[in-house]
């Protein structure tokens, strides 16, 4: 049994007479509430097929619903895309896939050419002839749908694999097909990062979350080591966001992956070669970490609270998961306060080093005037519930601070932030 037929076998038709029965005896209308409970429903299942010989993935999309209740899928075609092709009114204008399935089930297909360099023979996405690295977003393009008012999708997710190749990504694969449930979105499209071929995966929970690192097995990769290092500071984070992180997936590789690390929904990349603590008291591995479990987005020009904020945690959690001393803490946050001297402005359109440790120095300097402020009841920690999955901006944060202290924070007047009073100015005028 595939995982769309059971959506027209007995539980739907039996249990559907008795919903009903049961909502016209407590006066609720009966079509009112079937078309809230069952026709507003449609299934979407991705499924993802790797072609190591060409470096492409087939993606093929089938859609199944009870009536005419998704009116259009559009999304963005690039370079990399071809082959599109499907069942119902399918055209490609104004560089985007425009597919009007057909009232009752239907199919759209497309390939996804996966080789994103990053720049000096580094990617970001790749897949070769032993594995695969990408996000779900470099293969299945974020989309648009005209719908019925009140339809939601139920997606689900497989992976057709070549002999000998495993996959993983955000979600939970003990059931299959793989579910993707977001629930503040109607239309659900996988995310997160996804890691495929001949791995070598190692899994713990860790403080209520579910860990799994994975990387291809020919690379040098500290699986155990990163176990080690998640086992002193998972806790400590999850005790400042609960429940942010019911699943983490780390995917990793050697050369020629980017030398860096990116984060995702539940999930994050770290090349191999990035040290877990460095010499400086950071961890790139906790930066990343943070930064999927905020899920913090910053509006133009205020990527250093996103940035500063993931660094400030990252030797904040070595510290109180005890992997480093309080003294080295200490050494590391005054090592970022002159590093971020040189830094000329705060506010611009990306964060840079010098930036980043600048905006740690600011962070540092709000925990110790919250905790002022609020008689020790209130410190950084409490910011961290009220912005995590949100766009933000520096008034934002200001009003999350005055929120918890009832008084704007000096750590965060203009003439601390270089570089800010001027933006914020141009953004008046605008």
């Amino acid at each position: 049994m595939n995982c769309f037929s059971a959506f027209n076998i007995f539980p739907i038709r039996w249990a559907v007479p008795a919903v009903l029965a049961m909502l016209a005896a407590c006066g609720v209308p009966s079509s009112e509430s079937a078309d809230r409970t069952h026709n507003r429903e449609y299934s979407l299942h991705y499924t993802l097929s790797p072609d190591p010989d060409t470096s492409s993935v087939l993606v093929a999309m089938q859609l199944r619903q009870p009536r005419d209740l998704v009116r259009e899928i559009s999304f963005p075609v690039s370079g990399a895309i071809s082959d599109v092709g499907g069942d119902g009114d399918l055209s490609i204008r104004d560089e985007r896939v425009h597919w009007r399935p057909p009232a009752d089930s239907g199919t759209l297909e497309w390939r996804v050419l996966v080789r994103t360099e990053r720049g000096n023979g580094s990617f970001d996405a790749l897949l070769t002839e032993q594995w695969g690295i990408f996000r779900a977003e470099d293969v299945i393009p974020r989309a648009r749908t005209r719908t019925l008012k009140g339809s939601v999708s139920r997606t689900t997710l497989s992976f057709d694999l070549p002999v000998d190749w495993s996959a993983i990504s955000e979600y939970s694969a003990l059931k299959q097909p793989i579910v993707v449930d977001r629930a503040d979105r109607r239309f659900d499209e996988p995310t997160g990062w996804f890691a495929m071929g001949k791995l070598g995966i190692r899994r713990e929970t860790i403080a209520g979350t579910r860990v799994a690192i994975a990387a291809p097995q020919d690379h040098d990769v500290r699986r155990m080591d990163m176990l080690a290092l998640l086992n002193w500071t998972l806790p400590e984070l999850n005790e400042v966001l609960p429940g942010a992180l019911p699943r983490l997936t780390i995917v990793s590789a050697g050369a020629p992956m980017w030398r860096g690390g990116l984060s995702a929904p539940a999930s994050l990349f770290l090349h191999a070669d990035r040290p877990l603590i460095s010499e400086n008291a950071t961890s790139s591995l906790m930066h990343e970490v943070v930064h999927t479990a905020l899920g913090l987005r910053p509006v133009d020009g205020y990527d250093w609270i996103v940035e500063g904020l993931a660094e400030y945690y990252s030797i904040e959690l070595l510290k109180r998961g005890h992997a480093i001393s309080r003294n080295r803490a200490t050494r590391a946050f005054e090592q970022q306060k002159k590093w971020g001297e040189r830094a000329d402005s705060l506010c611009g359109a990306e964060s840079t080093a010098a930036t980043t440790a600048l905006a740690v120095t600011i962070f540092r300097n709000l925990d110790r005037e919250m905790l002022s402020e609020t008689d020790g009841q209130a410190s950084l920690d409490a910011l961290l519930p009220i912005l995590a999955n949100t766009r933000i901006d520096l008034d934002d944060l200001l009003a999350a601070t005055v929120t918890l202290t009832g008084a704007t924070p000096d750590a965060l007047h203009s003439d601390n932030l270089p570089g800010c009073r001027s933006m914020a100015a141009e953004n008046q005028e605008h």
